[in-house]
């Protein structure tokens, strides 16, 4: 029961992710983002269909197991622009590591501004690293891993909406300033949307993405410690 179960979920889960892939390909909006549609449908769903977390899971999991794979895919584009990354490795670090920095104090200085409980803005400090790293991080310094899971889908998300509109606004048009953005404040799902740019992007993007998670991993200790 729970294969044919997990079969009809992942049926669903891919019928409407494609179907807002071709509506985001008709209407390339960043509002019309397929991650951020698809969410949108998938979850009402759920709730006005009584259909529990767990039970949605049961294929969900299935298609999580594929994240790994997914993530290591970015491999590839690094690879093939190795030579590019490795000249601008300083720039790199330098951006990443001040990137980090701004993500934590900003989520920490969020819930000082609008009062938010101690546990809240503990759980949204780690909030532009990817989800695994940033749910045993919040565990570590006294947040809910769960709210930090939440937070990071968010923040990916609205990079990828947000974050197209921003670097036209700025006038960023540098292959590498766009990765690095991309890869530093929306972690995987920004990634996924940076490839969209070129092979460039996302390569730099990828590493970005690595290295936000292990300065995020240093300094958010030390900075809460600080601020809180």
């Amino acid at each position: 029961m729970n294969i044919v179960i997990g079969i009809l979920f992942i049926i669903l889960t891919i019928a409407v992710y494609y179907g807002m892939k071709c509506l985001y390909k008709r209407f390339p909006h960043p509002l019309l983002v397929p991650i951020a549609t698809s969410t949108i449908i998938i979850v009402p769903f759920l709730l006005f269909s009584q259909i529990s977390y767990r039970t949605y899971m049961i294929g969900g999991n299935w298609i999580d197991e594929l994240l790994g794979p997914a993530v290591v895919s970015f491999a590839i584009p690094l690879y093939e622009q190795r030579k590019i990354v490795r000249e601008n490795i300083v720039n790199i670090l330098t951006s990443v590591f001040i990137g980090a920095l701004i993500g934590i104090v900003s989520g920490l200085l969020l819930g000082k501004i609008f009062h938010i409980d101690k546990m809240l803005a503990l759980s949204l400090a780690a909030k532009s690293v990817t989800t695994p790293v940033a749910m045993d991080l919040t565990e570590i310094i006294g947040g809910t891993p769960a709210l930090a899971a939440v937070y990071v889908i968010l923040a990916g998300i609205f990079g990828a909406i947000f974050g197209p509109m921003l670097l036209r606004m700025l006038k960023v048009k540098r292959s590498l300033s766009i990765g690095l953005g991309f890869g530093t404040a929306a972690h995987g799902i920004g990634t996924a949307k940076v490839i969209e740019y070129g092979k460039l992007e996302g390569a730099v993007s990828s590493v970005s993405m690595t290295l936000s998670a292990i300065f995020t991993s240093i300094l958010c200790p030390i900075i809460v410690s600080i601020m809180l």
